[in-house]
């Protein structure tokens, strides 16, 4: 999965630190999520769309398919 947090977070003109306090989360986790070490979860997810006023998807990128049985 890839995301575009760096992306939305740099338009937006706030350092890591920044995104960190709007979000209640630790500086090391925003990094964790921008440099893809760790999947945020589905509420803070929800939150960081919501901060930059997108949908999840627009965010978080996941290019997996179902199976077509």
């Amino acid at each position: 999965m890839q995301n575009r947090l760096k992306e939305f977070r740099e338009e937006h003109g706030w350092s890591q630190g920044e995104l960190a306090r709007r979000l209640g989360v630790s500086r090391q986790t925003i990094n964790a999520v921008e440099t893809d070490k760790y999947d945020p979860s589905l509420p803070l997810a929800l939150r960081m769309a919501k901060l930059f006023a997108v949908e999840v998807p627009d965010l978080f990128i996941d290019d997996w398919e179902p199976e077509n049985d």
